[in-house]
């Protein structure tokens, strides 16, 4: 038996009669994740609760008070953070207790509502929509490697998506709403590079290292659909050739590094894109031959290829778990 629920038992925080049922049990389990799942669920409850109340008494209650109740609760926040977190490391720093995250989170909640209403009813930012966002974007990765925080992190990867898009064009896509498909294919497929580069960076620097998988995830999917948005863009024209070349390069650049880290998750989603690549070229293929046989090939294509892919699948699980 675990010697800590003996000196849980000799120290008197353990019945005799809990301390036997324990003895008594051979197939403990965790509940950490379920904790951690309704302290989540807590911090968003809270503040949806919140906003609702809010919401249902602004008259009586007044923006003013609003705003204030608001900062407080996030510099109460803060200050406890501050207080409590252990000394900045470059690699991955505990939590220095089992509210600290639920603490932090809240008070970065408060900071982006705080914001964002400071905008909406007062225009404090005007129709400065970048600056706007680009504030917030600022402060949450100050949070997320200050305080060592993944969720955090990931809500900053969110902000500097938005503060792009926003940034490149504000005029139509808030007023008009008139996206140009060109420069929002060129915008993420920017910050998809930018998000693989950050991937890159806390590998080779060793400086957060355990923030690479955040970065990686949101870099792959990024790239991958901005490459191939810009493939189809150009369909008929010579441009696609170098939009599915990239596709090719992307898709080598992330195997080699699954490989190397023995990572399933990557390896399926270069397959799944190059899979959608592939399949492209192949339906225009079938296309291209204006025969009525192509529409009989085309369904067998998927078929055979869908079966393909799956034993591919299995056989590079099999490996890399052998690996």
């Amino acid at each position: 038996m675990n010697d800590l629920y003996k000196t849980l038992h000799a120290e008197g925080l353990i019945s005799d009669e809990s301390f036997e049922k324990i003895a008594q049990k051979q197939n403990l389990f965790s509940v950490y994740w379920e904790i951690k799942t309704l302290l989540y669920l807590g911090v968003l409850l809270l503040t949806t609760g919140l906003g609702i109340l809010i919401y249902e008494n602004i008259d009586t209650i007044g923006h003013q008070f609003v705003l204030m109740l608001i900062a407080a609760i996030c510099i109460g926040c803060f200050i406890y953070c501050f207080k409590t977190s252990l000394p900045f490391n470059a690699g991955k720093v505990r939590s220095p207790n089992a509210a600290f995250d639920y603490v932090l989170l809240l008070a970065s909640i408060g900071f982006l509502t705080f914001v964002g209403y400071l905008q909406f009813e007062y225009k404090v930012f005007g129709t400065n929509y970048g600056l706007a966002t680009l504030i917030p974007m600022l402060v949450l990765f100050f949070i997320a490697y200050y305080f060592d925080h993944l969720g955090i992190l990931n809500m900053a990867i969110a902000n500097l998506a938005i503060w792009m898009g926003v940034t490149v064009t504000p005029k139509q896509l808030l007023l008009n709403s008139d996206f140009n498909s060109e420069t929002i294919v060129f915008t993420y497929l920017l910050l998809g590079i930018i998000l693989l580069a950050g991937a890159y960076a806390t590998q080779h620097f060793n400086y957060k290292k355990h923030f690479k998988f955040s970065y990686q995830h949101y870099g792959v999917h990024v790239a991958f659909i901005a490459l191939l948005a810009g493939y189809f863009l150009h369909y008929d024209s010579f441009t696609a050739f170098f939009w599915m070349l990239g596709i090719a390069l992307l898709a080598f650049f992330i195997y080699r590094d699954a490989t190397k880290s023995k990572s399933f998750y990557f390896l399926l989603l270069v397959i799944l894109y190059s899979y959608i690549a592939v399949s492209s070229l192949a339906v225009r293929f079938f296309i291209v031959l204006s025969d009525v046989g192509a529409i009989y090939l085309l369904p067998m294509y998927f078929i055979g290829s869908a079966i393909g892919l799956i034993f591919l699948l299995i056989n590079l699980n099999k490996k890399m778990k052998a690996a």
